[in-house]
């Protein structure tokens, strides 16, 4: 399994925008090939902060996500609300296998 987990830091004038255009993305990437999760959090500490939580079977899955439609919408989209540049880290998922 490739997880990748996303750290955003969106600017407070923009919030619910991309809380919008995030939760439209997220709808079409769970109906992807090889997509196990597509969590959306948001800190209860400070509510400009974002993790996306994506996990897919496969890193071929994951590199295809980024090929979609409503991925490429949703990074021009919220390009601009963001603080600054969002932080991808990937990982291999292990558990569950």
């Amino acid at each position: 399994m490739q997880v990748t987990i996303v750290h955003v830091t969106v600017k407070p004038e923009h919030i619910e925008d991309f809380i919008e255009a995030t939760r439209r993305n997220h709808e079409a990437s769970v109906m992807e090939t090889g997509n196990r999760r597509f969590d959306v959090l948001q800190s209860a500490d400070n509510p400009t902060q974002f993790v996306l939580y994506e996990a897919y079977e496969s890193a071929a899955e994951a590199a295809a996500h980024k090929e979609t439609a409503h991925y490429q919408r949703w990074r021009e989209t919220v390009a601009e609300w963001m603080a600054q540049p969002r932080q991808g880290v990937a990982y291999d998922g292990l558990f569950p296998a």
